[in-house]
């Protein structure tokens, strides 16, 4: 090697090495700092965030976000927001820093206490229905008839029943690596989620596959799905619930489920009900119903005494799993994994 191609080599390396330095000083100089900050946040107050440049190295333009939602209105280095009707538990704040062609993001955090205790409602069983024993995941009443995902590697499926007969009408087997989650319809085409896989199928309504979907990254896995005729829900088994977009399946921003001094982790399936989530805690033997713009747990209905009824009923397996509303008949079903019934109940106080 010449002493010329030395001294290039020598200038290539310490450019790189210089320019790896201002990337990562550009990624470790910025932070949030709450300027009012204190230890129980409620919705009265106002939260006050201001972005440090620690080493003045200077803002070119930021996007802030709230649970991962964009905060449109929020413009510059400071956010002052009320916390009235904004969502209980963690609001994680993020904001994502340009500069110079370099991006990075600053985080910070407050809990919002749900002051309220749910309801505790009770049911009457209406009708008892025979069911099969699939690995019940998603279940969904649409024009008359049941959609229902079932799970487990090498049994997953996604089938149409007759409600008041059980009779399968229809039934699509996946491929025995696949372990099939929640299901919901949404103008007219059938979402099903999977476990673990961070993908989805969508169908018509006679279970032809049209396509796939991959759901974002931030959400740990696929659990139950619902929609507000809109949007779609995402439950990952976290304490959170994703609202996606149909046509992207970008994740728009998630709420935590929060009772009163907790958030309630492990939720599974969902299901809209009169403008509510309608949602399962995986081996609870309850429902409950969920503020979807605040994520507060208004009231649980109380389902533990259907185990009794239930011959092959297994807190570790074989537990409720399945909720379908019938809108046009205001009826309400639910059953569970393995369960030889499915029972359309009335909510009582």
């Amino acid at each position: 090697m010449n002493l010329k191609n030395a001294i290039f080599i020598g200038v290539v390396v310490l450019s790189l090495s210089s320019c790896t330095s201002d990337i990562d000083e550009f990624k470790n100089n910025y932070t949030l700092e709450i300027t009012n900050d204190k230890s129980d946040w409620n919705e009265d107050d106002t939260v006050q965030i201001s972005l440090i440049d620690d080493g003045s190295i200077g803002v070119d333009s930021v996007v802030w976000t709230q649970n991962a939602r964009r905060l449109d209105d929020v413009e510059g280095i400071t956010l002052s927001r009320k916390l009235k009707n904004q969502p209980y538990g963690d609001l994680t704040y993020k904001v994502k820093v340009y500069h110079n062609g370099m991006v990075t993001t600053a985080a910070t955090s407050i809990n919002l206490k749900n002051p309220v205790a749910p309801k505790i409602l009770n049911y009457t069983i209406v009708n008892t229905y025979p069911h099969s024993n699939v690995y019940t995941q998603g279940l969904e009443f649409h024009e008359g008839k049941l959609y229902e995902s079932a799970g487990q590697y090498g049994e997953s499926s996604i089938r149409i029943t007759e409600a008041e007969t059980g009779i399968v009408l229809k039934e699509k087997e996946l491929p025995d690596t696949v372990f099939a989650e929640g299901l919901t319809i949404l103008n007219n085409n059938i979402y099903q989620l999977t476990w673990r896989g961070r993908f989805g199928y969508i169908y018509d309504l006679d279970l032809n596959q049209t396509g796939q979907f991959k759901y974002g990254s931030s959400s740990k896995e696929g659990w139950g799905l619902c929609n507000d005729g809109e949007f779609l829900y995402k439950s990952d088994g976290t304490d959170k619930i994703w609202k996606l977009d149909p046509n992207t399946f970008e994740e728009l921003e998630y709420i935590q489920i929060v009772s009163k001094g907790k958030s309630l982790t492990q939720i599974n399936e969902l299901e809209w009900v009169n403008g509510k989530i309608y949602a399962n805690i995986y081996q609870e033997n309850a429902i409950m119903i969920v503020d979807p713009a605040t994520g507060a747990l208004e009231a649980a209905i109380d389902l533990k005494d259907l185990k009794n009824q239930i011959p092959n009923w297994d807190k570790e397996d074989n537990v409720l799993n399945g909720i379908a509303y019938d809108k046009v008949s205001n009826r309400l079903f639910v059953t569970g994994k393995r369960w030889p019934k499915m029972f359309e109940i009335e909510v009582t106080q």
